[in-house]
């Protein structure tokens, strides 16, 4: 699918997109001076616990809630984001109306969000800040200049080959290359051949927004551009891999010499791919799709020159669209926002502003932001958390009666390397080669563009910078990077409903002890735990051991495929079987981590503990989605949707069954031998 912000990126989170609201009101009982945390006004007391708790403890906000016209789904990270957004925006405002030296993180800020909100002189200047882009594609003329231009684009476009440096997976203290599959204007390669009626009409609406694009462009024969475009790309789709081929970490990693890979695709001058790639021919490189290197080469034969042109065009044009005059960001939005999410109005431009800030110089703003709104203390109750998680999980490996011994010392010698991350960086990022100039938007992006990509490709030949982190500390988010073994807790997420300072410590288990719960699981789902304490992929289980997990992790895919959403469209278990791993290990471990350390057993606003434990992390999880966003969402998200996340992890914990009673016949009721115990 197209770029944002046309740089690429990866992380590895807790949410994929952002979820949906709750409007966080602890109150307090009348008998008690600790506030519950829990937001009782959301609660529908007509659903009974026991039949479905998600819609027990959020109902009535599902029922009287309105998704507003800019949102394809709300909830508690949508909120926090919002949050954060207007944070940041008075950030902005405060550095915008400084005296800014030019080359300061001020001026940098400043002209970056001044640039994206003059929309008079954007719109007066049309297309003419890609001009010289789309010269540059109009003047290719042979194969040769048709490699040099693929390399370009995938640095500042989009290309049907991406190439990135990042840690070697199975050496994990080097850097290596790696090149995966790309160049599709879809969300991914099924989109193109699902056969049911949605997707036929995605399918002609795009088609019909590429060659709208194409007209406001003033492409000659948009029509006949528009076939040949969709049609390269359907090409490159019959042979990419799908979401779940691409999760497994074993078959996307395929180490092979330059000379190797190279061999592979005949049709590419490789000189001239390298010439813009800001990186030396590497010696060696990982490829990810390996069998799509030869649908490259086929592909690359079989349309002329001018087909690769008007392909080269239309990336061009999408991936600039939202930094161009109104007519080109409209026709974006209506296909991939309208069409794709359902959405039926853009966020207001300051919104979008912010997050282009976020995106290009987002520790900048950050530094900014942890000494406004990051209280010490908030840092050092998650490092309590966090340890008391780490022991929970230390006793129940020890536990396990489907684990050896010989394996289990392996899983805790990688539990006690876990390195968590919380708040904020230890050291920040040096933007200062980054060169923004003035109001000139669409410049300040290519700049930016060029830094980033620089910056990651430098890379390769140094050292491992353990300081690096994926987010930014005002991203309302969590992740695990299994080849650095860390998890990572942004500052923005260490609030209510997930974390709460002045509440009862059993919401905070429920909430924010799950979500590290949850990162700590990641290092032990099904593609986690490939990778040893050091971050290497390697298989460090007994084979005895490795089909006990999948035994087990198969009975929760198959839990999973069982979930419908919309019109009968079933949850994708395999797909989803990280993350529902995940949410499963991570509330399991905070309950034992909860049971362990809260002492009080006070019943505060008519809950015992165990209860309001629960409670805290049903939610979390309250969202509200628009049916295109959610049937999207099934075939791009690897997170089930909250209403899962919720209900299907509870009807597999006995100590949910204990707190709230659930008997067979109720709704939450799972037969014991069908229920699901991993780690």
């Amino acid at each position: 699918m197209k770029k944002t912000l046309l740089i690429t990126g990866l992380s590895l989170g807790l949410v994929a997109c952002q979820p949906n609201a709750v409007k966080q009101t602890s109150t307090a009982d009348t008998n008690n001076t600790v506030a519950s945390g829990i937001s009782l006004e959301n609660m529908d007391k007509s659903v009974r616990p026991q039949d479905d708790f998600y819609r027990h403890i959020n109902g009535k906000w599902l029922k009287e809630f309105e998704l507003p016209a800019d949102k394809s789904n709300y909830g508690a990270f949508t909120k926090l984001a919002e949050e954060s957004r207007e944070r940041v925006k008075a950030i902005i405002n405060d550095v915008s109306a400084m005296d800014n030296a030019q080359g300061s993180a001020e001026q940098k800020i400043a002209d970056i969000y001044r640039g994206y909100m003059d929309t008079d002189q954007i719109n007066a200047l049309g297309m003419k800040p890609i001009a010289a882009e789309m010269a540059k594609i109009d003047a290719i003329s042979n194969r040769d200049e048709l490699s040099e231009y693929m390399g370009y684009a995938d640095v500042y476009s989009a290309a049907p080959l991406g190439m990135f440096v990042y840690i070697d997976q199975k050496q994990s203290d080097q850097h290596i290359v790696y090149m995966g599959q790309g160049g599709l204007g879809l969300p991914n390669r099924d989109y193109y051949f699902k056969d049911d009626e949605k997707s036929e009409n995605i399918r002609n609406k795009y088609q019909q927004h590429i060659q709208n694009m194409f007209d406001l462009a003033g492409v000659v024969n948009p029509a006949a551009a528009k076939d040949v475009v969709y049609a390269i790309e359907k090409d490159l789709a019959e042979g990419q891999w799908n979401p779940i081929q691409n999760r497994d970490r074993d078959k996307t990693y395929n180490k092979m010499s330059f000379a190797e890979f190279s061999a592979q695709l005949p049709n590419v001058n490789w000189d001239a791919w390298l010439t813009h790639s800001m990186i030396e021919q590497p010696e060696h490189l990982v490829v990810m799709q390996p069998p799509y290197l030869n649908t490259v080469n086929e592909v690359l034969a079989k349309y002329s020159i001018d087909d690769w042109k008007n392909y080269f065009r239309w990336h061009m044009l999408s991936n600039a669209a939202d930094y161009l005059s109104e007519p080109f960001e409209k026709e974006d939005f209506a296909f991939y926002g309208t069409v794709l999410t359902g959405t039926t109005e853009q966020e207001p431009r300051w919104k979008r502003g912010v997050d282009l800030v976020n995106g290009l110089t987002g520790e900048l703003v950050g530094k900014v932001y942890v000494k406004k709104h990051f209280p010490p203390e908030a840092k050092e109750r998650m490092v309590d958390l966090i340890e008391n998680l780490r022991d929970a999980y230390g006793q129940s490996i020890k536990d396990l009666d489907w684990m050896g011994d010989e394996t289990k010392v392996k899983a805790l010698d990688k539990l006690a390397k876990f390195d968590p991350k919380i708040g904020y960086p230890d050291v920040w990022r040096d933007y200062s080669n980054l060169n923004i100039a003035g109001d000139d938007l669409v410049a300040n992006l290519k700049e930016a563009t060029r830094f980033f990509t620089h910056r990651n490709r430098s890379k390769l030949g140094q050292p491992i910078d353990r300081n690096e982190w994926g987010m930014n500390p005002q991203t309302v988010n969590a992740y695990y990077n299994p080849t650095k073994n860390e998890i990572v807790f942004p500052a923005a997420i260490l609030q209510p409903p997930f974390f709460n300072l002045v509440a009862d410590e059993a919401v905070n288990y429920g909430g924010i002890g799950a979500v590290i719960g949850h990162e700590m699981g990641h290092g032990f789902d099904d593609q986690g735990s490939k990778y040893d304490g050091d971050g290497n992929l390697k298989n460090w289980w007994t084979d005895e051991d490795r089909a006990n997990f999948e035994q087990l992790t198969n009975k929760l895919v198959k839990q999973y495929d069982a979930f419908t959403v919309v019109d009968g469209t079933h949850v994708k278990g395999e797909f989803t079987q990280g993350e529902n791993i995940g949410d499963l290990s991570g509330l399991s471990i905070a309950y034992k981590a909860f049971k362990a350390n809260y002492k009080d057993d006070r019943v505060i606003d008519g809950y015992t503990p165990e209860q309001r434990f629960f409670m805290g992390w049903a939610q979390v999880w309250m969202r509200k989605y628009r049916d295109e966003e959610l049937l999207r969402r099934i075939d791009v998200d690897p997170h089930s949707p909250s209403e899962f996340r919720a209900n299907g992890i509870l009807r597999n914990l006995p100590e949910f069954y204990e707190a709230f009673n659930v008997q067979p016949g109720d709704g939450m009721y799972l037969p014991p031998e069908e229920r699901v115990k991993i780690w």
